[in-house]
């Protein structure tokens, strides 16, 4: 597994519950941007129009070795591969429970470029503090044990 892009934020931001895979469509161009690392999950999140799950805000440039794309969008909504029953489970997680569904990772499982996403609930603003305090404690403690 040869991991191409981490959206970093996500465990920040989010409380991360179950994770699912997710092929991504993608045209001939942007699998080459992506195997070569263009990527970015910086903003991006998850969207459902039907029974269709899509990509929505992430960056892919345009490979830099072919010729111009008229009109092409880096930031255009891609669209997701799931079974039908994670795709009913999702959707009423996301529309019940009222859950975000939170890219993140892209990688490369054999010859496929693959997306990792989880069901998130969004921390608040006190919740991101305690978090940050906790892993101040945690560093400290560790600092204080190699010193002995």
């Amino acid at each position: 597994m040869n991991i191409i892009a981490i959206n970093k934020r996500a465990g920040f931001d989010y409380e991360l519950g179950e994770k699912f895979e997710a092929g991504l469509v993608l045209s001939g161009q942007e699998v080459k941007s992506v195997k070569t690392g263009h990527l970015s999950l910086k903003g991006s999140f998850v969207t459902i129009k039907g029974n269709e799950f899509y990509l929505t805000n992430a960056h892919i440039p345009p490979y830099r070795h072919a010729g111009k794309i008229k009109n092409y969008d880096p930031y255009h909504s891609r669209k997701l591969l799931l079974k039908k029953s994670e795709i009913k489970f999702l959707t009423g997680k996301v529309r019940v429970q009222g859950l975000t569904l939170v890219p993140i990772r892209v990688y490369i499982k054999r010859r496929y470029i693959k997306l990792e996403f989880a069901l998130g609930r969004g921390k608040k603003k006190f919740d991101k503090r305690e978090h940050l305090k906790k892993k101040e404690a945690r560093r400290k403690i560790e600092k204080a044990i190699k010193n002995i």
